[in-house]
Order: structure tokens, then C-alpha cells, then sequence
């Protein structure tokens, strides 16, 4: 692994983990109402596509950091859905 490499996967995973402190949070309060569904659905699109850019690209910072941001945001796309109900 090269540099460059090394700054791609810090990058990612600085953007990667932003979403896990409002994950907690909604995990903690059950509370969903001031958090968009569009906003991370169309997050949630946009990362997958990365990821198949990654693969295209044969680039496997993108893949990896974008593959664990996936299933971040959809985890916050269920609590969005799920707890909406409430």
C-alpha cells in the first residue's frame, strides 16, 4: 500500500465514521423527526455508486471505506424508517 493509498483510506474513513455519532444518538433517543429520509436515501445511493466506481477503478480504498459507509447509512436508513412510526 502506497501514500496515497494511506491518505485515501484516512479520508474515507473520516467521512466514513461521521454518521456514527447521529446513529447513537437516535440509537439512545428513538428520535428520527428533524433527520431527512431523502437526505440519506440519496446519500445512501450516491455511496453505492462509489463503490462500483471503486471497482471499476480497481481502487480498494474506495471500495472498502465506501463498502463500510453503506452499511452505515443503512442502518441510519432503517432507524429513519423504522422509528418514524413512533
Amino acid at each position: 500500500m502506497n501514500f496515497i493509498d494511506i491518505i485515501g483510506l484516512f479520508a474515507g474513513t473520516c467521512v466514513t465514521i461521521s454518521v456514527i455519532p447521529q446513529i447513537l444518538k437516535i440509537w439512545k433517543t428513538k428520535k428520527v423527526k428533524e433527520i431527512s429520509l431523502k437526505t440519506f436515501g440519496i446519500l445512501t445511493f450516491g455511496i453505492l455508486i462509489w463503490i462500483i466506481y471503486g471497482f471499476l477503478k480497481n481502487d480498494l480504498p474506495i471500495i472498502i471505506t465506501n463498502s463500510v459507509s453503506l452499511c452505515l447509512n443503512l442502518i441510519m436508513v432503517y432507524f429513519i424508517v423504522y422509528y418514524e412510526k413512533e
